[in-house]
C-alpha cells in the first residue's frame, strides 16, 4: 500500500507517523487490495480532524472523524475505514458467490 500522510496546521512528528502507519496495517490485514491511501491531519483551534481516502479494487472509501484529541480522531478514521473495506470485501464476496447459491440440486 501507498500511505501518503500530511498535515495541516499540524507538527508532523515521527511518532504521528508510526501511529497512524500502524493503524493502517489492520486494514491491509482485512483486505489485501489496497493500492493507495492518503490521510490528512488537521487542527483547528480545538478540533483534531482526521481524514482518509483509500483507493481499493473496485471502489474509492473516505472516512473523516473530528475529536478533541489527535489520536483519538485517528483511531475512529481507521475504525470506519475497517468496516468500510470490510462491507466492501463481503459484497464482492456475495456476488461471486450468487449464482453457486441458487444452483437446484434436485434428483429425478
Amino acid at each position: 500500500m501507498n500511505l501518503n500522510i500530511s498535515g495541516h496546521h499540524v507538527d508532523m512528528t515521527n511518532a504521528l507517523r508510526d501511529y497512524v502507519a500502524s493503524k493502517m496495517e489492520r486494514i491491509e490485514r482485512h483486505f489485501d487490495h489496497v493500492l493507495d491511501a492518503e490521510v490528512v491531519l488537521e487542527v483547528e483551534k480545538l478540533r483534531h480532524k482526521a481524514e482518509a481516502t483509500m483507493q481499493i479494487r473496485g471502489a474509492k472509501l473516505h472516512a473523516e472523524a473530528v475529536k478533541e484529541d489527535m489520536y483519538a480522531a485517528i483511531d475512529c478514521m481507521v475504525d470506519k475505514l475497517d468496516r468500510q473495506t470490510i462491507r466492501h470485501k463481503e459484497k464482492a464476496c456475495d456476488h461471486h458467490n450468487r449464482d453457486a447459491r441458487h444452483i437446484d440440486m434436485s434428483t429425478d
